[in-house]
């Protein structure tokens, strides 16, 4: 027997398919009946073929049989959540065609909204012209053309299909540009990229129009402004006044305003100033101002020897970086009651810890790191860019254990993937493509993590946690670099490796300066229907901002799977956990449920640093995560996390006290609802938020 699919295709009748849908109906009131399900699918069947002898049943023809045969059999209360279940299913494809794209894998709502927003192609009058699957196919076809300049054309079909599985099956997924700009007429496909900006008027505007550049093709970019001289220094040239590294910051975030609007997404930057600076306080204080740099993220660059005049309560020496001169000085203990302060307040600065990052710099002969991508995770050298993908870890548990086989494969195809988006890639600028060619540096990460922990039955925020983090990690460098090996085997080094420490390490050849990198995934894992990067849970059950005026109750699957399998779920309980986002205080759930699904606002704040520091200790570059501070959090507070992360090696650190800007994407207890004639309070998020730093723009743009 044959069926009619809703897109109109004719596939073969499955009973196994039928027998699986009324298990979960099951499930869904807390029975547990296989053998019954097997039985009804089989009464279904029977009718199937009774009523419809010679003609083909369309998929609704199907579901209202099964309806009428668990009522028939007395399963009034299965019925009922089947129904629930259709009407569920109907609402989400409806929502999906609002946006006019034909969903081809299945994605959440969600997905379809933010890949009809900035990743399917269009024709000139703005309709989607391909799916998901063919998205994923356009981008691994150009993207395995790479093999075919090292004398592998033969093998480009087969590559090209490894590249589209992965991807197709949402196990791994490359950096927004990527997906948007790969085989298009644009073809950059890096997010991450940083400028030098030198001291003078034609070094900052030059850096000006290459930041619009790298906007305009979906990139990042990073700047140091250490180099430039301070505010009342004296010009040469003019007999007049500098007006300081802070004043020109409003010129770079003016422009990206302006560009932001004839692109894809908005336009980010990262601003770093080095904590000798003269203007120092005035950059620590630069975002204390509602709707100042809007497009920055900033972060103070400090020392090991800064952070001990810290420690001991010391004075530091400022430093003019037109003459090198000592002009003054500040307490270091000051300065950093001064960054927590602002911290607190604003979630601006993050603190860079330069010189933790320059000891694991790959190429130091080629100059020094002084600034990074806009999220913190990517280090580089003045005209560097890099290309990041994200290996989907919820994907990679098979029956409650994780499959190491798998995740070896997808490490291997990720790496040649990334590693092969370095040649086909257009770059901006010659200067860039040189050193990005120079030393093809890529940024293999992870997202899913929390979903993993939870379906191994581990606790976030736990030691059994950091130990899953750092053999996961580990594992995934280590085979990173094991194919990075055999790459250069096969293709070649990266020109600057007799220049590396890869040399001084003892080996023999690498294809890659660099190799992993734990970004922020946002918009990627919400493609992927995953926790970002390795951020905990941001709610159990909230309402999501799909589209202005339509809002859909999400519940994290995991938990509603546990629920119904144990009894307790209801569609009140999820409302009532999306008035807080947390279970914690919710009666009638098990406490080892509880224990399980933790919520970033739920843990400690000492235990994202800890997480932080697990995979910082396994990863080349750096790792994006945010401590997420309840709204009572303490400058003390921020302070502790600032040293316990320097302490704990992390190459960066960012936090985030929740209300402590205007701009979320993401509200506790924000969202009026009417309902029964009584007003309620939801959770509430846009629809680009995945996790991490609930704040609109530079944090969630990967």
């Amino acid at each position: 027997m044959n069926v009619k699919k809703r897109d109109g295709r004719i596939e073969q009748f499955q009973e196994k398919k039928i027998a699986d849908a009324i298990l979960k109906a099951f499930n869904a009131v807390g029975r547990k009946d296989g053998e019954i399900a097997k039985e009804l699918a089989h009464q279904v069947t029977i009718e199937l073929e009774k009523n419809f002898a010679g003609k083909i049943p369309s998929v609704e023809d199907i579901q209202d049989i099964v309806e009428r045969i668990l009522i028939k059999n007395g399963f009034d209360d299965v019925s009922k959540a089947y129904i629930l279940y259709r009407k569920k299913r109907s609402e989400v494809r409806e929502a999906k065609r609002f946006f006019g794209v034909e969903d081809d894998l299945k994605l959440t709502v969600n997905a379809i909204s933010v890949l009809e927003k900035r990743y399917l192609l269009k024709d000139l009058n703005g309709r989607v012209i391909e799916t998901p699957s063919q998205m994923f196919y356009r981008v691994a076809k150009a993207i395995a053309a790479a093999e075919s300049l090292y004398g592998r054309a033969n093998e480009v079909s087969k590559f090209e299909e490894e590249f589209y599985r992965v991807m197709r099956n949402l196990e791994f997924i490359p950096n927004s540009p990527t997906l948007m700009n790969a085989g298009t007429e644009i073809g950059q496909l890096s997010a991450c990229f940083v400028l030098p900006v030198e001291d003078s008027i034609k070094g900052i505007f030059d850096a000006i129009k290459y930041m619009a550049l790298i906007h305009q093709s979906g990139g990042g970019t990073g700047f140091s402004f250490s180099n430039i001289r301070p505010r009342g220094d004296i010009v040469k040239s003019t007999r007049g006044v500098a007006s300081g590294p802070v004043s020109f910051m409003r010129i770079f975030d003016a422009a990206t305003e302006v560009i932001k609007q004839g692109g894809k997404r908005r336009g980010a930057n990262m601003a770093v100033l080095s904590v000798d600076h003269p203007d120092i306080i005035e950059f620590i204080t630069a975002k204390s101002r509602v709707g100042v740099l809007n497009n920055f993220n900033i972060s103070v660059a400090v020392t090991d020897e800064f952070m001990e005049k810290v420690f001991k309560g010391e004075d530091y020496n400022l430093i003019n970086p037109r003459n090198k001169e000592v002009v003054g000085k500040l307490n270091a203990n000051e300065v950093f009651n001064l960054m927590a302060t602002m911290a607190w307040a604003t979630g601006d600065p993050g603190i860079i810890f330069i010189d933790e990052i320059n000891r694991h710099n790959p190429t130091p002969s080629l100059g020094r790191i002084e600034s990074t991508n806009p999220c913190g995770e990517q280090p580089l050298l003045p005209y560097e860019s890099c290309n990041l993908g994200s290996i989907n870890l919820a994907k990679m548990v098979k029956y409650g254990k994780l499959d190491w086989d798998r995740l070896r494969d997808v490490v291997r195809i990720g790496v040649r993937m990334l590693d092969d988006v370095i040649d086909v890639n257009k770059y901006p600028l010659p200067q860039i493509e040189e050193i990005t060619k120079g030393n093809r540096k890529i940024g293999l990460g992870v997202m899913g993590f929390a979903d993993m922990l939870i379906q191994l039955g581990v606790k976030y925020d736990s030691n059994e946690g950091l130990e899953w983090a750092e053999r996961v990690m580990k594992f995934i460098s280590d085979e990173a670099r094991k194919i990075s090996v055999e790459l250069a085997e096969e293709k070649g080094s990266f020109p600057n490796f007799e220049k590396s420490i890869w040399k001084e390490k003892g080996y023999k050849a690498m294809r890659n300066a660099t190799l992993t990198t734990i970004a922020p995934t946002g918009s990627i894992s919400i493609i992927a229907g995953c926790t970002s990067g390795i951020e905990p849970i941001f709610a159990i059950s909230f309402i999501r901002n799909v589209l202005e005026g339509t809002k859909l109750l999400e519940v994290n699957p995991y938990f509603e799977a546990i629920a119904k399998e144990r009894g307790f779920y209801s569609e009140e309980l999820m409302r009532e956990i999306a008035k807080k986002g947390s279970i914690q205080d919710i009666k009638g759930i098990p406490d080892d449920v509880k224990n399980l699904f933790v919520t970033a606002f739920d843990i400690a704040p000492e235990w994202h640093v800890k997480m932080q520091a697990a995979f910082q200790k396994y990863v080349d570059n750096a790792v994006s995560k945010t401590v997420n501070l309840p709204r009572e959090a303490s400058i003390e507070d921020v302070k502790r996390i600032f040293i316990l992360a320097y302490k704990l090696k992390c190459k960066g650190i960012t936090v985030y006290r929740y209300g402590s800007k205007p701009e979320q994407v993401l509200y506790i207890g924000s969202e009026l609802r009417r309902e029964r004639g009584e007003t309620l309070e939801f959770v509430g998020a846009d629809s680009e938020y995945a996790g991490g730093c609930p704040i609109s723009g530079v944090c969630n743009i990967y």
